[in-house]
């Protein structure tokens, strides 16, 4: 699997988990758009970190070719698949209740009730 091909299953991975798995949509929310370039910056300024003195390389025959500050734009494409998964978990995770009142050294009260049960 190229590189390529791995970065559009992982979006579309975790387009399928906040749109149909966890029904959070946060795909289809203004603020997750307005929000968005924030953290496309911070990422284009690591990858060019990483990527523009050669830290890290890629095989060119693996990427499409096209990069973004010296980053290839599969990396784009796996940074938001990341985002939206751990956001999506975030945001769903609040739903169900975990940690509600959060506390230092208490851990989260719902695995801690889901603990208990066993």
């Amino acid at each position: 699997m190229s590189y390529t091909t791995a970065a559009l299953v992982g979006v579309l991975a975790a387009l399928f988990l906040d749109l149909f798995v966890l029904r959070t949509r946060l795909v289809l929310r203004r603020v997750f758009w307005a929000t968005y370039p924030i953290i496309v910056f911070f990422q284009l300024l690591s990858n060019g970190v990483l990527t523009g003195p050669e830290i890290v390389r890629y095989d060119p025959s693996a990427i499409v070719g096209v990069r973004l500050v010296y980053a290839p734009v599969e990396d784009l494409l796996f940074g938001f698949a990341l985002v939206l998964v751990t956001l999506s978990l975030w945001v769903f995770w609040g739903r169900v209740g975990v940690q509600r009142r959060p506390s230092a050294g208490t851990g989260s009260s719902w695995l801690l009730r889901r603990l208990r049960r066993r």
